[in-house]
């Protein structure tokens, strides 16, 4: 018999239990089918204990709960190391357990990576794929561990892909440099913004270069202005150089990596641009077919269907934000430079506008990658000068990397 619901829970409750007693096979099978990439065959394991883990910044809940539905054990711990331990202590206990978290932000990361490295089996799974969470009524930290050990018993949990450490070290430096680049893209704009204020206009092309910034330094200005630009232009240096030195460490590992060099040969993807996808994308292989690389990626269009009238809309946005972004990026310069690329572009531009030809220009793009890498061959378009100095760029990288190391 299922264990009673908390107090004031009993409508919850009661939804919970309809959704485990109206679960079929096949309606589990097509709830699993939404998972972002492919589950693997451990996500239809059954095993005799079910952990839901309701993980917050200080404080999580955990909720044993057998095959059955029974509340073996319900427990509070620290979001610490500490915690975890304790955590530990407490799974270890069971002979064989299934730990089903959700990814909220990076909380979840070192409970993660903890059990892990002790070999205990966890689901990693999507807020937006566990409706009944998101959606409840009453929400406790109890019953949201509740429902995650229920629908991970009954197998209702669609797994969301978690890469190898290594595959996560570089992600986390990739996106960082990319943050970084986008606060000193600010930065400059507030500097800008800071001349147009004195009608000041640069004399030299790049404002931000070396006599660029020797000007700025001898400019006359209020002394609050100065202030500002001052203080706007160490934070422009300070970022110049954490942007190196992200530069220096992916460039370091693009040169080795082989993979590389074959998305290079795409007009639009550089050593940087190539080292996000790959790292974004992880192993081509767990996509069945480049469909479900486009629809990971988000760029797929909607659809919608009624009876026999369908019809498609914009993308759905939804997956990798990162792919997306960075396809877009290199979708403008393909479809201004790539000969295949440009003409498929001014095809569709023609019909539909050229925001809605970039993003198909992407979506071809992130189709042809899916070959290339599953294939391990060059992109037939590629053109031989670009991509010369593309590799010529990043050796020089590499070299000046090891010059002052």
């Amino acid at each position: 018999m299922p264990a009673e619901p908390p107090d004031g829970s009993s409508g919850e409750w009661a939804q919970t239990q309809r959704l485990l007693e109206l679960g079929s096979n096949a309606w589990k099978l097509e709830l699993m089918h939404v998972a972002v990439g492919q589950p693997t065959q451990e996500a239809y394991r059954t095993p005799m204990n079910s952990v839901g883990l309701d993980v917050h910044k200080t404080r999580c809940v955990a909720c044993v709960k057998t095959q059955e539905g029974r509340i073996v054990e319900e427990f509070a711990f620290q979001n610490t190391p500490h915690g975890h331990e304790e955590l530990i202590t407490h799974l270890k206990a069971y002979p064989e357990v299934q730990v089903a978290i959700e990814s909220t932000g990076n909380l979840w990361i070192p409970i993660y990576n903890r059990l892990e490295d002790e070999q205990i089996h966890i689901i990693l799974t999507n807020p937006k794929k566990t409706r009944l969470i998101a959606e409840a009524k009453i929400k406790t930290d109890k019953l949201d561990a509740r429902i995650l050990a229920d629908l991970l018993r009954a197998n209702l949990l669609s797994a969301s892909y978690v890469p190898p450490p290594e595959i996560r070290e570089q992600r986390s430096i990739i996106r960082e440099r990319a943050r970084l680049t986008q606060l000193r893209t600010i930065i400059k704009n507030r500097i800008h913004t800071l001349l147009d204020k004195h009608a000041y206009k640069s004399p030299f092309t790049d404002l931000f270069g070396k006599h660029g910034l020797e000007w700025l330094a001898k400019l006359k200005l209020p002394a609050g202005d100065r202030i500002l630009l001052e203080i706007n232009l160490e934070q422009l240096n300070s970022l110049n150089h954490s942007i190196t030195r992200l530069t220096e460490s992916i460039a370091a590992s693009a040169i080795e990596n082989p993979e590389v060099k074959l998305l290079m040969g795409f007009t639009g993807i550089d050593y940087y641009s190539a080292m996000f996808l790959i790292n974004e994308i992880g192993p081509v292989a767990r996509f069945s077919s480049p469909k479900k690389l486009v629809s990971y990626a988000g760029l797929a269009p909607s659809t919608r269907q009624s009876g026999n009238h369908t019809t498609h809309g914009p993308i759905t946005k939804e997956g990798n934000s990162h792919i997306r972004w960075i396809l877009i990026e290199a979708a403008h310069q393909a479809a201004r430079h790539d000969p295949r690329l440009s003409q498929f572009y001014q095809r569709i531009m023609k019909r539909r506008g050229h925001n809605r030809a970039v993003v198909a220009v992407a979506r071809k793009m992130l189709v042809t990658i899916y070959h290339v890498l599953n294939h391990h061959s060059q992109y037939r378009g590629l053109r031989p000068e670009l991509f010369e100095n593309k590799i010529r760029r990043l050796e020089r990288i590499t070299e000046s990397s090891l010059q002052t190391a």
